[in-house]
């Protein structure tokens, strides 16, 4: 739907389901529906940047759907800027081992970040023209993708600076992927050297090499799932939450350049990096173990 118009979030969301259900991928519409709405009370999935991306994943699905709806006006979604949404995107995901939904849901979610691409998507004249901006975002971005994994380890000279990261979130889906491109945009914007390790819901990619945690300047750990710490031993490393790498990117690059960032002790170096640290680790040291919660919360798959 290209040019919806509720009046509220509620309504915006039963429009968006009501448009799922039509495409025959749902069992039990009802049983979906509130899956959908269970999963709004756990944290809004208004992300921002007037882009919602509402989910469920449920037994009521019997195979993997997208639902999308423009709101040229923009609908209040609860988003956490506040802003109102004016493209919305509904997943539908089966309950089963299959990732397609997590594949879907990361790879949009990337795309998304890309204001010109969300601008173009807002003023498609035609379904087709939406589509076909989409399919053009995403073989752009698989081309992308597969020159960056084409490239050598990263060559940094003595006098850059050099910074690498690492993403996470518990379910490891947009979140991840989407602090890490917001972490090498503002990098890039900074003309800093920057590599970014991603644990996603389908394992650790671009992982560091020990050689590139040494030559780093600092290191940027944005996650709210358990991420390997012992490796970062005297290290200058900054911790945030996953959602400071989507939404204050350019204040971690900027901090992680000023060098005026506390040395990382993980006071067991010698440990299994598998290990899991216990809540109440010291201040400004935990390892992100909690499931996210208020605004990291916000892109979790719900349960059904």
């Amino acid at each position: 739907n290209l040019n919806g118009t509720p009046a509220g979030k509620t309504e915006a969301l039963n429009q968006c389901i009501d448009l799922m259900a039509k495409s025959g991928k749902i069992a039990d519409v009802e049983t979906y529906r509130k899956g959908v709405f269970a999963r709004e009370e756990e944290g809004t999935t208004g992300i921002g940047m007037g882009i919602a991306i509402p989910h469920c994943k449920s037994d009521a699905v019997t195979k993997a759907g997208l639902a999308a709806m423009v709101v040229k006006d923009g609908v209040d979604f609860e988003s956490l800027d506040g802003t109102p949404a004016k493209i919305i995107f509904l997943i539908a995901a089966p309950n089963t081992e299959d990732n397609v939904h997590l594949q879907v849901l990361s790879k949009l979610s990337v795309m998304l970040m890309d204001e010109q691409f969300t601008n173009s998507l807002i003023n498609a004249g035609s379904v087709d023209e939406f589509l076909n901006i989409i399919d053009s975002a995403e073989k752009a971005k698989d081309e992308k993708e597969a020159a960056k994994e084409a490239k050598e380890p990263v060559e940094v000279k003595k006098d850059d600076v050099f910074i690498v990261a690492v993403t996470a979130c518990p379910t490891g889906i947009a979140h991840t992927y989407m602090a890490a491109e917001g972490i090498e945009k503002a990098a890039k914007a900074k003309n800093c050297f920057v590599k970014i390790e991603t644990r996603g819901s389908g394992g650790a990619k671009n992982v560091l090499t020990d050689q590139e945690i040494q030559d780093a300047d600092c290191i940027i750990v944005a996650a709210d799932a358990q991420v390997p710490m012992d490796r970062f031993d005297g290290k200058k490393v900054i911790q945030r939450q996953v959602s400071d790498g989507i939404n204050k990117a350019d204040e971690l690059v900027e901090l992680a350049m000023s060098g005026n960032v506390p040395i990382y002790h993980s006071g067991n170096a010698s440990a299994s990096s598998q290990s899991q640290n216990k809540a109440g680790g010291s201040v400004g040291h935990k390892i992100y173990t909690q499931l996210m919660n208020g605004v990291s919360h916000m892109l979790q798959i719900g349960r059904a």
